[in-house]
């Protein structure tokens, strides 16, 4: 399975991005999709993700502000970002998984390059 982003860029607070990840390869198995995010000098960390049948879970400073969507036709997931945040300015990653049990919400499996959100102004 490969996985392919794009969609980051340079917004100011408050504005939004959305950003798309493409699965292409042997997708059959893929469940669950999701978005992490890493910020220069922290830890990877989990920002939302969805299952095949659209179950959902986001972090918590996110929840309201970001929205997860999927294109199962596509392969494609969506991580719609509004009323952004300087501190949400990380490489962005998406990452798919097999699994379909609770750890299903956080897959890890598969990953595609990061791509780069900053919010400035």
């Amino acid at each position: 399975v490969q996985l392919q982003a794009s969609g980051g860029g340079l917004v100011q607070p408050g504005g939004s991005l959305r950003l798309s990840c493409t699965a292409s390869g042997d997708i059959s198995s893929i469940n669950g999709m999701a978005w992490y995010r890493q910020a220069p000098g922290k830890q990877r960390e989990f920002v939302a993700s969805i299952l095949r049948r659209l179950d959902r879970k986001y972090r918590s400073d996110v929840r309201g502000r970001f929205t997860i969507s999927r294109d199962n036709a596509k392969n494609t997931v969506y991580l719609q970002m509004n009323s952004l945040e300087p501190e949400d300015t990380a490489v962005y990653y998406c990452s798919a998984g097999t699994l379909y049990d609770s750890n299903a919400y956080y897959p890890n499996e598969y990953w595609g390059q990061g791509t780069q959100v900053t919010v400035s102004s």
